[in-house]
């Protein structure tokens, strides 16, 4: 198919789009300030939860894409472009994640020679956790993932204009390459971001875990932002209800995946019985905490479930929307869950504050802005990929 006769036709996405960006940028970076200015502990850790929601949706959008690639799937072909969209943010990363790299002493206790030294366990763990070492990983992942980034998108976006079957033929290469190395560095990401708050615990599954979440949320997010261009008009005209079945089953798959990994997570240190494990959970079982988990359980997997279980909620584009936004709203607990209570590990009574909640702001308003501003260069639908005829001719 070329891109002539494709049936697509580009439409500009609205300026209030950018504008509602703008707002929630600014409106964010100044509360955030004085979020910092107030109480720079709280606020360290409160960025360290938005950022890592951000990080899933960025980079988790372009292993969706690769995955389709490595797949070689044809049905979510015309959804493409929007998870590449999603990924574009993914080079903000690398701004995005200074202000952590400026608060590692509030955020880490291994990043204290003195706490290091207290410790014969900690020390036996001081040659990868020490703080120039962490920042090399830091920066080191963030700049592979661009690397990929760049090569798969640049072959998504000249076969626009081209057509050129082996530009695909190339994005399989590099997406089979990409996932296992996705998987190695997403769960440094989970050691290195998260697990080490509590640098004496051990998992060996919760870059799983993490995984789980990640792919889920950035499903979430496509499914939400394709519904949205699709009511508005600006996806293909030949996409149907039926297209959104198979997001639907795999945000359904993927609550089922991340239930299984968190229950063997658990189930396991709780059969262990080992000190070094077991005070993880108990932190999160106390207090205002054992509130949360029990939430957690219901609004991360048995609401879900239950609601993806039936064939008219995965093809109900009412129904889709609404559950993708709960999806991408409970990401954002569960990641709260897994780094605030490392804040507030001395003090079990917890409390909620209002500088939780303002840094969201800031990457939901970098995100809107940088998806309109890549839409106004690029087709929201990839024209010029031979998969994309049978993608659209996909019907269940």
């Amino acid at each position: 198919m070329s891109p002539n006769d494709s049936g697509y036709i580009k439409k500009d996405l609205p300026d209030n789009l950018f504008n509602v960006g703008g707002i929630l940028l600014v409106v964010g970076l100044i509360l955030g300030v004085a979020g910092f200015l107030v109480d720079s502990y709280r606020a360290s850790f409160a960025y360290l939860v938005s950022f890592i929601f951000f990080l899933s949706i960025v980079v988790g959008s372009l292993f969706l894409v690769a995955l389709e690639y490595a797949a070689n799937a044809d049905w979510s072909t015309p959804f493409r472009r929007v998870s590449e969209f999603l990924a574009a943010g993914l080079p903000l990363l690398l701004i995005l994640a200074i202000p952590l790299m400026f608060n590692t002493g509030s955020l880490f206790q291994w990043s204290h020679a003195d706490y290091i030294h207290s410790d014969k366990m900690l020390e036996a763990k001081s040659a990868y956790l020490n703080t120039p070492f962490f920042m090399v990983r830091v920066f080191a992942i963030i700049l592979i993932w661009f690397f990929f980034y760049t090569l798969i998108i640049k072959n998504s976006r000249k076969q626009d204009e081209t057509s050129n079957q082996l530009l695909t033929k190339r994005n399989i290469t590099l997406s089979v390459i990409f996932i296992p190395v996705f998987a190695i560095t997403i769960t440094l990401v989970a050691v290195d971001w998260i697990m080490s708050l509590e640098s004496k615990w051990f998992s060996t599954i919760f870059g799983v875990y993490l995984f789980a979440g990640v792919a889920w949320s950035s499903l979430a997010a496509l499914t939400l932002a394709s519904i949205k261009l699709k009511e508005k008009g600006f996806l293909h005209p030949a996409i149907k209800e039926d297209h959104y079945y198979s997001l639907g089953t795999l945000m359904f798959a993927f609550t089922a995946f991340w239930g299984y990994i968190a229950f063997s997570q658990y189930m396991l240190i709780w059969y262990g019985n080992l000190p070094e494990e077991t005070f993880w959970f108990m932190q999160r079982w106390e207090g205002g905490w054992k509130i949360i988990s029990i939430l957690l359980i219901v609004t991360h997997f048995i609401v879900p479930f239950f609601y993806l279980l039936s064939y008219q909620s995965k093809t109900d584009l009412k129904k889709l929307k609404f559950i993708s936004i709960w999806i991408l709203c409970v990401h954002f607990l569960d990641i709260y869950w897994l780094i605030m209570p490392s804040m507030s590990k001395n003090d079990h009574a917890y409390s909620l504050s209002w500088i939780d909640f303002v840094f969201p702001f800031v990457f939901v308003g970098v995100l809107l802005i940088v998806f309109k501003k890549v839409a106004e260069k690029i087709n929201l639908v990839p024209v010029g990929d031979p998969k994309l005829k049978r993608g659209l001719d996909f019907h269940l």
